[in-house]
């Protein structure tokens, strides 16, 4: 591969990225993870518009279907030890060019979340850390994921009239991971912890309720299901234990997951994970923020038959990555949270 960095934005502790379409056009967000500000960039790297000054303590970010710019934000997750005050908030651009927040729902320890449609319904899954402390680095309360039917007008909504949710699945010790896969045409999400990977499957009707797929039983921090070798199954590529340094490529065979790669160094704090293609060919993609630093792909060499390593970028500290297509080439958007910098990678054969 061929790599072309540029550093299109300096921001302090960056953290979340997250593609917005407006006003025709497609853009994508950056968003600090302690009390800094949100950013617009183009396709380009061009910053063109400020969302917010703070709060920040952003985690994720997604667009309302079918909405002109309307996106949901987690607000005032600054770190595991301060997230009590978490919740997810409504963004929406007005006329006069400013953006309108108010609460959707205030959920302490909020995490990840994501917004996903099955058969014209879209549902709110939402996963919390843990479900309270007392004192720092206290996991004795482990953390939940919730869902709900997302209203199509969310006019209504805000600190004195919240979306109410339900409980999906308790018990998830350092409820950390969460990455949206296409299984079958269906969007699911595949969240990790303490127990496990485990896939969520929206109901097919309104009202019916979400299957619960047990991918491994393991400590994961992150995964993400992508079909690296091209035999029609996807495997488990994940980031272990919590914040961990072990990068795996697990395989399904007789109807579980088993182990069949290892990074062949150890990779400290392990956070910034994407999965999909990469110059035309399947790619798993992961970055961590202590030791090396590094950003890396992971590919199959179908002529060797084997799993390679591909540096992109070193001692950055990514914690988060995002992937697009633009002007023919690949673009690959990194949140670079120890050393403070948004970089783009444009990334050719």
């Amino acid at each position: 591969m061929k790599i072309h960095k540029k550093v299109i934005s300096n921001l302090t502790k960056c953290y979340s990225i997250a593609p917005l379409h407006y006003r025709g056009q497609d853009y994508f967000l950056v968003a600090a993870e302690k009390e800094d500000p949100c950013y617009l960039f183009d396709l380009d790297g061009n910053q063109v518009d400020k969302i917010w000054d703070g709060p920040g303590g952003v985690m994720s970010m997604v667009q309302v279907p079918g909405s002109d710019g309307q996106f949901l934000a987690t607000y005032k997750f600054y770190s595991p030890n301060d997230s009590k005050e978490a919740k997810i908030v409504i963004v929406t651009p007005t006329e006069s060019g400013q953006w309108e927040i108010r609460t959707l729902v205030s959920l302490p320890h909020v995490h990840r979340f994501d917004l996903l449609e099955r058969n014209g319904t879209v549902y709110l899954i939402a996963c919390a850390l843990k479900s309270g402390h007392e004192y720092k680095e206290d996991w004795s309360m482990p953390g939940k994921v919730y869902a709900a039917q997302l209203p199509a007008d969310l006019s209504d909504f805000g600190e004195d009239h919240q979306l109410e949710l339900s409980v999906l699945k308790d018990n998830m010790l350092k409820n950390h991971g969460y990455y949206r896969v296409e299984d079958r045409g269906v969007q699911t999400a595949v969240i990790s912890c303490n127990e496990g990977v485990f896939q969520f499957v929206p109901p097919a009707q309104a009202g019916e309720k979400w299957e619960i797929r047990t991918l491994l039983e393991s400590p994961v921090s992150d995964a993400v299901l992508v079909d690296l070798d091209g035999d029609g199954e996807k495997e488990l590529c994940t980031l272990a234990p919590f914040h961990g340094e072990k990068v795996s490529i697990y395989k399904k065979a007789d109807g579980a997951y088993h182990k069949v790669y290892d990074y062949p160094e150890d990779a400290e704090f392990t956070h910034a994970i994407y999965g999909g293609k990469l110059c035309g060919k399947p790619a798993f993609v992961a970055g961590h923020r202590k030791g090396k630093r590094n950003l890396f792909a992971i590919v199959w060499n179908p002529e060797k038959k084997r799993y390679e390593e591909e540096i992109i970028d070193q001692d950055r500290g990514p914690a988060n990555v995002f992937h697009y297509l633009h002007n023919g080439k690949d673009v690959l958007i990194a949140a670079n949270r120890e050393t403070d910098e948004v970089a783009m990678y444009i990334i050719t054969e």
